[in-house]
This record gives C-alpha cells, sequence and structure tokens, in this order.
C-alpha cells in the first residue's frame, strides 16, 4: 500500500531569501496545496511526490511587481498574455495593473459598474501570473463607486495622475475631455483629486477592517510647469533626445506636485499615500520634507528599475522615454543612496508594453517629442535590481523585502511576498552569478525592443514558482496561463 506523500513539491539544496531577516538560509522549501508547508533544513525527499534539487541557487519569494500598465498600447486580451509571459520570465508572480476609463485601455469611458466586470472577463485565463489592478477615478461617478469596487470587487488601491489636467499622455492635450473621455462639466483637476482623497477616506471609515490596504496612489508632475518649459526646451533648440524630456519635465515639477499632493492628503485625512516613480534627487527631497511636515500620514515612496539603471545618456536613446522621464546620471546615484538608506519601500517596473511601430515616429523617429512615453521591464526587474544593488552593497534580504514584501503588504496581498507555511508558494530560483546581456530577441514581451539592450547585468532568474507551480524554467514558459484575480485584502 502505497504511503501518501506530505509535500506535492520539496525544492531542497537552496539558499533561503526572507525579507526581514538579516542573512540567507541554506534549507528546504516543502510546499503543499499551493502553499508554502514547510521550510527548513534536511526535509527528507520520500515525503514529497516530487523533488527538485535547487543546485545551491538563491530561493526569493515571487516578486510582486506593484506597478505595471497591461492593455494600455495593445489590447488587453493581448497584452495579458504576453505580458505576464515576461513577469513571469522576471521572477514576477503577483502583476498589479493600472487601469483606467478613457483613451488608451479599452478606450471607452462610463461607470465602473460597467466597466470593470468587462475587464476582469478579459482577463480571466490570460494571465500567467497572478493579477489585481489599481483604478483611477476620473469624474464624479467615479468616486461614489469606490465603496462598490472596495466591496464587490476587492480593489482597495486607487490612482490619480496630476499632469492630465492639461497633458495628455504624451504631450500638451487642450483637449481632455475627449482624452478622459469624461463629460464636459467635469474637471480633472486639484479639486477633483481633493474629492477623490475625500471620498478614499470615507471609504477607510466605512471598511474598517480593510482601512490599512486602502490606499492613494499618484504620479506627480504638474502639468502648467511641463507645459512652459517643453515650449522653452523646444524653442531654445539647445537639447535633443531624453535630456530635452528631463528638461521639459524638470525635476522640480515632481517636487511641487508631491508637495501639492501631500498638502491634500493632510487636508483630507486620507492618510495612506503612495508617491510613484520617484526619480529625482528633487522628488526624493521632497517627499522626506512632507512626511516631516505631515507625520500623520502613512507615505510609501516608489523608483523603477528603469531609473535606476538608466540615465539620459543611455545609447538606446527614445525607446527609453517615459513619464516622468528619465533623469541625469547624479540623480541616479541619489536615488540609490535613498535606496540603500531605506527611504524607498519597493521597486517596480512601471511595465508598459510599446511596440517599436507605436514608440517612435515613422518620419523622424529620433525626435522624442513626438515618441510614444512608457516602456517594458518587468523581465528585468530582479536581475536589475539585484545587478546595480549588489555592486553597491544591498543586501539579498533587503533586495526580497524591496520586490515582494513592502509592496505586498502595502496593497493587500497578505498572502504573499514571503517564504514562510501558509503563504501562496510563490518562488524563485535564482543565479545570483549569472551574467548575461540584455537582448530584446530573447525577452518574452511582445514589445520588441528594450531600452536596456546591451546592458550587461548579473543575476538570473531560473525557474518561477506560482502557488507551487513552475510556470518559467530555464528560458521557457512552462503550461498554460493559471494566473487568478487577487481580490484584496488577499
Amino acid at each position: 500500500m502505497a504511503v501518501a506523500k506530505k509535500y506535492d513539491l520539496l525544492v531542497k539544496n537552496v539558499r533561503i531569501v526572507r525579507p526581514g531577516k538579516t542573512s540567507v538560509q541554506k534549507g528546504d522549501i516543502a510546499v503543499a496545496d499551493g502553499k508554502f508547508a514547510r521550510v527548513g533544513r534536511d526535509i527528507p525527499a520520500t515525503d514529497a511526490r516530487k523533488v527538485v534539487d535547487g543546485k545551491n541557487l538563491l530561493a526569493l519569494p515571487g516578486v510582486v511587481d506593484p506597478h505595471m500598465h497591461t492593455g494600455i498600447y495593445s489590447p488587453l486580451a493581448e497584452d495579458a498574455i504576453t505580458e505576464s509571459r515576461a513577469a513571469a520570465q522576471g521572477g514576477v508572480t503577483s502583476s498589479i495593473n493600472y487601469f483606467r476609463t478613457g483613451q488608451y485601455y479599452l478606450n471607452k469611458g462610463g461607470a465602473y459598474a460597467d466597466f470593470y466586470p468587462e475587464v476582469l472577463a478579459i482577463s480571466a485565463g490570460r494571465f500567467h501570473v497572478d493579477y489585481a489592478y489599481h483604478l483611477a477615478p476620473m469624474d464624479r461617478g467615479h468616486i461614489d463607486e469606490i465603496p462598490m469596487l472596495v466591496e464587490k470587487h476587492g480593489v482597495t488601491s486607487f490612482k490619480i495622475y496630476m499632469f492630465y489636467g492639461g497633458y495628455g499622455l504624451h504631450g500638451a492635450s487642450s483637449h481632455q475631455h475627449e482624452f478622459l473621455m469624461i463629460d464636459e462639466d467635469e474637471k480633472y483637476d486639484v479639486a477633483h483629486f481633493e474629492f477623490i482623497m475625500r471620498g478614499l477616506q470615507r471609504a477607510m471609515e466605512q471598511f474598517e477592517d480593510r482601512r490599512d490596504n486602502i490606499s492613494l496612489s499618484l504620479h506627480c508632475e504638474t502639468a502648467e510647469i511641463m507645459a512652459a518649459y517643453t515650449k522653452l526646451v523646444q524653442r531654445e533648440g539647445k537639447l535633443s533626445g531624453l535630456k530635452a524630456y528631463s528638461a521639459a519635465r524638470p525635476p522640480h515639477s515632481e517636487g511641487l506636485a508631491i508637495c501639492v499632493a501631500s498638502y491634500l492628503a493632510n487636508e483630507t485625512n486620507c492618510v495612506n499615500i503612495n508617491l510613484l516613480h520617484l526619480t529625482s534627487r528633487k522628488a526624493v527631497e521632497a517627499a522626506l520634507k512632507m512626511a516631516r511636515a505631515f507625520p500623520h500620514v502613512n507615505f510609501r515612496r516608489e523608483v523603477t528599475v528603469g531609473h535606476l539603471v538608466l540615465d539620459y545618456d543611455a545609447p538606446t536613446g527614445v525607446l527609453a522615454k517615459v513619464n516622468p522621464p528619465i533623469r541625469s546620471r547624479a540623480d541616479v546615484e541619489f536615488l540609490w543612496d535613498a535606496v540603500l538608506d531605506g527611504k524607498i519601500d519597493w521597486v517596480c517596473s512601471d511595465h508598459a508594453c510599446c511596440r517599436h511601430e507605436m514608440k517612435v515616429d515613422a518620419k523622424q523617429p529620433g525626435e522624442v517629442f513626438l515618441g510614444k512615453s512608457g516602456f517594458g521591464g518587468t523581465e528585468y526587474l530582479l536581475s536589475g535590481i539585484a545587478s546595480e544593488g549588489r555592486k553597491r552593497g544591498l543586501s539579498w534580504n533587503r533586495i526580497a523585502e524591496l520586490t515582494s514584501w513592502n509592496a505586498a503588504q502595502r496593497f493587500g496581498l497578505t498572502r504573499k511576498g514571503d517564504i514562510a507555511p501558509g503563504l501562496d508558494a510563490d518562488l524563485v530560483l535564482f543565479d545570483p552569478d549569472r551574467t548575461f546581456v540584455v537582448r530584446a530577441a530573447d525577452a518574452e514581451s511582445s514589445q520588441g525592443y528594450t531600452p536596456f539592450e546591451g546592458q550587461e547585468l548579473t543575476g538570473k532568474v531560473v525557474s518561477t514558482y506560482l502557488r507551487g507551480n513552475l510556470i518559467y524554467d530555464k528560458g521557457r514558459i512552462v503550461g498554460p496561463p493559471i494566473g487568478r484575480y487577487l481580490r484584496r485584502p488577499y
């Protein structure tokens, strides 16, 4: 008579990296029913149906990429498949995507009561990783829908795009209502931002059990500063490429928007605030000043792998156009100092797959002001942080916090972000010594290029497990999409 096995999977002989710890421990990891069941030394191989030799690789918690844009430049039905494959390639097991009504995305306006079920229906069965969505209230009706989104759909995080007041996705816009697909009597402005915060504060009071998971994320740039400086840069004609784009959306535009957002958070008692993709010394210093000014506001500060790896002298040029812009090398090094000092809470990709034929202008491919904003990068998130961070003394345990634990806790993914019994068995086997050169041809993304092209990175994902299921292994995606929608708190 066959003896029943305790575990479905046993990964032996790995160096286990956990957030909140001070060292890496050698051991084994057992999985049962999609959860971590036991973490320790010398777990008997006879207790498991399947045994994998980890070959002394690092074992990190599955990456939580809390800032992606799936379905922005390509139909969601296509992007969900290809870009979640890219995520799995990069060790990502949980993808949280920013979504909104209006142009791009589904290209329609209207109530989230109608819009969001369509998003979920399209997403179902297409993601290779677990997924959730942040939503942006674009009009007054959306603010009224916040309680419904929290209770019915488990959406607990929302977004404001501060520069949309006078800007589109790629440049100045005098047709706000057309771009955002809102009624002409609506204004997407600072007053609207205040009312969003008041709506979220009411939701925190209404859903006391979920209060800590309800948060507001802000893209902090000011349209007025950007519009003026864009005209100035173009009129002077002294700068080109990424340097011109950075000057046209200057760092003090970020700093000013951060101050405005923080004051509004204080005024409305909307206390869970996420300051997204900080790119510069001025932005980080403004964020830290606001945290001191308003200590009761629970700020979180985010940077992207792109802003930590690239600077505005990157040889890939216009392909690295993104909002906010890629900055100077001095800003990059300041961001790293902030990471090392513990002043940054998580690192994300801000992945937005934009294919080459859309990214650059056909007639003037080198003109940065004609290019589209955004690029993919989730497949290089863990490798990029490990490669650049380890050079600067960043510990593996801190890397686990920056790429998994901190974002999981903030956004209500309480069964994600660590390698511990009872949590989802999301796991990355990582070779810290393997060096590779980034080539777009090797990526699972449908983008076809990468602004990281030619970069040499040290540290590579070998295998990715989602809830104990192997989804990526040795350069290939394994199996069909098994990602699940994450109602939060999860």
